[in-house]
């Protein structure tokens, strides 16, 4: 069964399809099989990983409004080494439609059961909102990133990002868990992230990643060329955090998978 991360801020610009691309990539070069899911209409995601939009014979929106098989509609993308389930301006539909069905919070959840085995992880790019795609998204998921740039509008919003992901938990998912909040577009030299970081400890900091992702532009070059940093400067320093990250990730749900493991063995 694959393990699915949500990518999740209602706030924009903060790095969230950055992450989800680059977070897919890195883990496929562990040698995980891993497919991305573009679930912003804005469609950045599928562009950065080398997809032309415009020219799509099917996307996540048939998959959610006409129910196509999602390994139907996969686009495999061998360059960059992971699977996309591409998006377009056509999901901005999707967000009207799914409001009219019941049951509509869990219209991914019973998508994603065709995948089977097929992937060992499921990386999500949700949209900027804590619309139905993001629901969606969440009730989907295992576990949610959070990327956090340091500074303080998205601090600010924080708190209700994660009292949201709490009422899922109670209502809709409840093995919801937060995988971790990553900082990004770090500058060491700025006093306001090393002012925003104390903030992230002194709060959260069980659940922040002790990789940071700093400002660096070869990530901002790399979606032009319809590539992950990864594939486009391997040696820059964005890259090689998103190599951390994923390290860190693989690391962190091995650890709970053992917790689990133990406590289901002493349960029996």
């Amino acid at each position: 069964m694959p393990h699915i991360i949500a990518v999740a801020n209602q706030k924009g610009g903060v790095g969230k399809t950055t992450t989800s691309v680059n977070l897919a990539a890195s883990l496929a070069v562990k040698r995980k099989c891993v497919l991305l899911i573009d679930l912003d209409p804005q469609g950045n995601a599928s562009t950065g990983s080398g997809c032309d939009k415009a020219k799509l014979e099917a996307s996540v929106y048939d998959v959610l409004m006409h129910d196509k098989n999602i390994l139907d509609v996969v686009i495999h993308q061998e360059r960059i080494g992971y699977d996309l389930l591409p998006a377009n301006e056509e999901l901005t539909a999707a967000e009207t439609a799914l409001l009219k069905l019941e049951g509509r919070e869990y219209t991914l959840q019973k998508a994603l059961k065709n995948i089977g085995n097929s992937y060992d992880y499921i990386v999500i790019d949700c949209p900027p909102t804590l619309n139905t795609l993001t629901v969606n998204a969440l009730v989907a998921a295992h576990s949610v990133l959070i990327p956090l740039q340091c500074e303080y509008y998205p601090l600010e919003g924080l708190s209700g990002l994660i009292s949201t992901i709490q009422e899922l938990q109670d209502v809709v998912n409840k093995e919801l868990y937060i995988e971790g909040i990553l900082r990004t577009m770090v500058d060491p030299r700025s006093r306001l992230s090393m002012d925003v970081t104390k903030e992230l400890v002194k709060h959260f900091s069980t659940q922040l990643f002790k990789t940071v992702i700093p400002r660096n532009i070869r990530l901002a070059e790399a979606p032009s060329f319809g590539l992950p940093a990864l594939y486009y400067d391997a040696k820059s320093p964005g890259a090689k955090a998103y190599l951390d990250l994923a390290d860190e990730i693989l690391t962190r749900i091995k650890v709970r998978r053992a917790e689990q493991q133990k406590t289901e063995a002493i349960a029996s």
